[in-house]
């Protein structure tokens, strides 16, 4: 058994709370936010046992196996911190931190005290993606030659949104962005060139375009936005043939294989959930295992990844405090 904490209480640790109910050994035993109060009541929501009113107090409970950050991203590395400090196993939110550089500190600080940390890319866990990787690596589709992928979000969002919020590391890229960008990075690996344009407003990015060049020849076309609702699919082509993800590409209940010459391929899955239980598996799988990072989301992709943010982020022109 599995026993967690959840660190903050917004959305998405609610979503979290609810897909660990589809994950076997798996106990929720404590929730910890900035006032006793969200905490009490995220934890009567819940069913929750223990109820903390600071992330201290949530890191110091000596009952808990692991625990999920799932604060503002501008606080992944101050609440993360907190919990390795108390020896506690760590499953961060992504984007891991605002950089590289503080996404690199948390790896070391988790490594000397040899404690577990993973990154919360699920795309990276889910099933239906796991398999499409399987068959691109086993040239299904021939050499990969273009990533095209888009993530946008309607809207619109109010001026105190926390997407609109510099200080919170707001803006389009570290949110929906970050998968178009690991979508490429997972098969293609780390770009030779990196070209990057986005409309800003308030100090962070509301529509953003990314093309990756490759030293094979190959070619990433991204875009990520929050001023208008894209159709969030993914195309990967290669030399002989295609994969077409549909909406929502990061966990998608299907994916088409068009091989040259052969009838379309479908591959499916029924999904349960929000789709965050694949994650916990992992770190359940991990924790059991003793390991110290994931093979699936290891240390060294969350700091490709976060390079390759830092980089788009300069040539925008979006920077953080």
């Amino acid at each position: 058994m599995a026993r967690w904490g959840i660190l903050a209480t917004g959305s998405i640790a609610a979503k979290f709370v609810e897909d660990l109910r589809l994950v076997p050994d798996a106990e929720v035993l404590a929730v910890g936010s900035r006032t006793r109060e969200r905490a009490r009541a995220f934890a009567d929501r819940f069913g929750i046992p223990r109820a903390y009113g600071s992330w201290a107090e949530l890191a110091a409970d000596d009952d808990l196996d692991v625990i999920y950050v799932a604060t503002p991203h501008s606080a992944h590395y101050d609440a993360a911190l907190t919990c390795l400090s108390a020896g506690r196993a760590v499953l961060c939110e992504k984007p891991f931190t605002l950089d590289r550089a503080t996404s690199l500190a948390l790896i070391e600080a988790a490594r000397a005290r040899d404690v577990f940390l993973m990154e919360a890319m699920w795309m990276r866990c889910d099933p239906l993606i796991r398999r499409m990787v399987e068959l691109i690596a086993d040239g299904a589709i021939g050499e990969v030659t273009t990533v095209h992928a888009d993530f946008g979000l309607a809207g619109p969002f109010a001026p105190d949104h926390r997407l609109r919020a510099r200080a919170l590391g707001g803006g389009a890229l570290l949110d929906v962005g970050i998968y178009p960008v690991s979508l490429a990075h997972l098969v293609l690996g780390l770009p030779d060139e990196i070209r990057a344009w986005a409309k800003l407003s308030h100090g962070v990015d509301e529509n953003t375009g990314v093309v990756f060049g490759y030293a094979s020849g190959a070619v990433a076309a991204l875009t990520c936005g929050i001023i208008g609702g894209t159709p969030t699919t993914a195309t990967i082509t290669g030399t002989r043939g295609r994969v077409e993800l549909p909406s929502n590409f990061h966990c998608p209940s299907q994916f088409t294989l068009r091989r040259h010459g052969a009838e379309p391929e479908v591959f499916s899955m029924e999904r349960r959930g929000w789709g965050y239980q694949y994650e916990a598996i992992e770190v359940q799988r991990c924790l059991a295992a003793g390991l110290r990072e994931s093979p699936l989301v290891p240390h060294s992709v969350t700091l490709d990844v976060m390079g390759l943010l830092d980089t788009i982020r300069a040539q925008i022109g979006v920077r953080y405090d």
